[in-house]
């Protein structure tokens, strides 16, 4: 939460991108302390979840990632006054989070964050980092020290996990080769691919998902 706390909003970003930038308010502040001191009040190492940034209505309205506020008050019993609109990408993950035994179990091993610290709209929909060349050469002194603070909270040094094997696992492997990282990352598909294109087939993602989490974090 120190780290959260002191992240600051004056990016300088190209014309048309704005910043989402939820760490200003107080209720996402008191629904992050309540789910991290819930799940992660100890010092055991996880294997680290990258996401590619947060968006509109999951962590950037939760401040958690990949939690909607559906999700953050049904799954994970936090209760909370956030419009209660549903997330794909959450909505997944948690099917993963309950597959793997909930979240007491889940987030025991897996501590999920992202290759951008904040996410980015643009027209008014979630526009991600990598979309364009100059937002993403603007944000990468963010994204370096966003992933050398949150690796140093207690990261399993040996593998990382990716979700997305596009433009954000390219991206993510690049910057780990000049950086070092994590010796190795293993991509995933995103959820929201998966929600949205693949929905059918969720069963085996679902699966795909628990043999390369459990593998890495050695259940």
């Amino acid at each position: 939460m120190e780290y959260f706390e002191a992240i600051e909003p004056g990016w300088q970003l190209p014309d048309g991108v704005e910043l989402l930038f939820p760490y200003d308010n107080p209720e996402t502040m008191a629904a992050m302390r309540l789910f991290y001191s819930r799940y992660y009040s100890d010092a055991r190492p996880r294997t680290f979840v990258f996401g590619i940034n947060p968006g509109r209505f999951g962590a950037g309205i939760t401040g958690v990632p990949f939690t909607d506020p559906i999700r953050l008050a049904e799954d994970c019993g936090i209760g909370n006054a956030f419009q209660k609109k549903a997330e794909l990408s959450s909505q997944f993950v948690y099917e993963v989070v309950h597959a793997y035994g909930g979240p007491e179990a889940f987030y025991r091993d897996i501590y999920i964050t992202s290759v951008c610290p904040l996410g980015f709209t643009k027209d008014g929909k979630n526009y991600n980092y990598y979309d364009d060349r100059r937002l993403e050469k603007a944000v990468e002194p963010y994204i370096i020290d966003h992933i050398l603070r949150q690796k140093a909270i207690g990261a399993l040094e040996e593998t990382a996990v990716c979700l997305g094997e596009g433009q954000n696992y390219k991206y993510f492997s690049q910057i780990n080769e000049r950086h070092g990282f994590f010796k190795t990352i293993v991509p995933l598909p995103h959820p929201r691919w998966v929600m949205q294109y693949r929905r059918r087939r969720m069963e085996e993602f679902k699966e795909r998902y628990l043999i390369a989490l459990t593998g890495i974090s050695g259940q």
